[in-house]
């Protein structure tokens, strides 16, 4: 959720990247590293090496992930050097360009990577860096693009029912009940910022670009002024203007504030807000949504946390072993210290250590990867308007959702 600014105001940057970094927009399409055949494990090359890694975890998770960098470097005679980064595309196509890059992008949404994609600066991921059959499904359709993985899932979010005990003792099991004890009880969220209200357009049939499979987006079929788009947008229009369970103008500080001085039984929100509600001594659970209306699961928005290797990196297969160590040692550390939920499904047992965690991963199960196409960034102000216009009953959810829908083509027509 954090992560989606980084794609705003980077298309422009991007096709002149693109173009001088590739020489033309075609080639720049193309991976620097198709099958990755040529890729050596660390332990074969001689020459001790020096790796940079640029991560985008929060500080104590960097600390955690330099300790195990420090194991491989110490077993292998390499150096590794982590620094905590929050530089955007622009900053890192720049570096890459000019040589002063890192090898390895650790903790990127993978949402952010398209201008990586497009501009050519993401290595194709090698094979037997990844087993497949151990990672959740949703977490490989987010770093895959046209058949091939440019990036390996590290953890992944998603937002899920936070439920005040001291309001409800357990969970809604069903729609119905969800809805009654809402409405007496209270559900608050910042309904107006589309990555928290998709999960109820998804649900209902509605969808962003259309996927034609393995993640494969079409970014010329967006579905939100579809049958089950609409039933999406009616839905959270009902939250306002039917079942008045929240003002128009709420936002998420209102939301929170409500739900931390319990008076309100459910708060919809990711595991960013955990902390926050124990240090203030709220007694809460986390669970899935109810299977909704349709028949069909809520659906949210799944980040995933990635880690990449870049295409102009001098020590391609220190990276990637590197990479392979960490995916190996760092994922637990992450849960204990950033309360991250691992994509290994071999891990998928310690979530039973954390109260929390196992809410948020059932919640993902059911969710969308968030586009990792370039033409995301045309959807977020066109989907926020849709919304507001819907909820602050300016328009019809047809029109409000014809109305976005043109103006994404219109923007996604302009790149091409």
């Amino acid at each position: 959720m954090r992560s989606k600014k980084w794609l705003l105001g980077t298309l422009a940057l991007l096709l002149t990247l693109a173009l001088a970094a590739c020489g033309s927009s075609s080639q720049s399409q193309q991976p620097r590293n198709e099958s990755g055949n040529q890729q050596q494990s660390a332990g074969s090359v001689g020459t001790p090496v020096e790796l940079v890694v640029w991560s985008h975890l929060t500080t104590p998770e960097v600390m955690e992930v330099q300790k195990v960098a420090d194991e491989w470097a110490a077993q292998t005679g390499n150096k590794v050097t982590v620094l905590e980064d929050q530089t955007g595309f622009q900053e890192f196509a720049a570096a890459a360009t000019a040589g002063q890059g890192p090898d390895i992008m650790y903790g990127l949404p993978h949402d952010n990577l398209g201008p990586f994609w497009k501009a050519g600066l993401l290595e194709a991921v090698p094979d037997g860096v990844i087993d497949e059959s151990n990672y959740e499904k949703v977490t490989l359709d987010a770093v895959s693009y046209e058949g091939q993985k440019y990036a390996v899932p590290i953890s992944y979010e998603a937002v899920a029912l936070f439920y005040n005990k001291a309001l409800v003792d357990e969970p809604p099991a069903t729609w119905d009940e969800f809805l009654a004890l809402a409405r007496e009880k209270g559900f608050m969220y910042k309904i107006k910022d589309f990555y928290f209200s998709y999960g109820f357009i998804a649900g209902s049939g509605g969808y962003v670009f259309k996927d034609r499979g393995g993640g494969d987006l079409d970014p010329t079929d967006v579905g939100f002024a579809t049958a089950g788009g609409v039933a999406g947008l009616t839905l959270l229009s009902d939250f306002v203007n039917t079942y008045n369970l929240m003002p128009s103008d709420v936002d998420d500080n209102m939301a929170k504030a409500e739900f931390q001085a319990n008076q309100i039984a459910f708060y919809l929100s990711g595991s960013w807000d955990v902390k926050g509600f124990e240090d203030a001594g709220v007694s809460f659970g986390i669970a899935p949504m109810p299977t909704m209306p349709s028949g069909e699961p809520f659906r949210p928005f799944v980040g995933v946390q990635t880690a990449f290797v870049s295409a102009d990196s001098r020590h391609k297969a220190e990276a990637w072993d590197l990479i392979k160590y960490l995916q190996e040692n760092v994922p637990e550390k992450l849960l204990a210290v950033g309360n991250r939920i691992p994509a290994q499904k071999s891990l998928s047992s310690v979530l039973q250590t954390n109260p929390y965690l196992a809410g948020f991963a059932a919640s993902a199960q059911n969710g969308h990867p968030m586009p990792n196409i370039p033409e995301m960034a045309s959807v977020w102000s066109p989907a926020a308007s849709m919304i507001e216009l819907v909820v602050m009953q300016q328009a019809t959810p047809e029109q409000a959702a014809q109305q976005a829908v043109e103006a994404i083509n219109e923007a996604v027509a302009a790149q091409r």
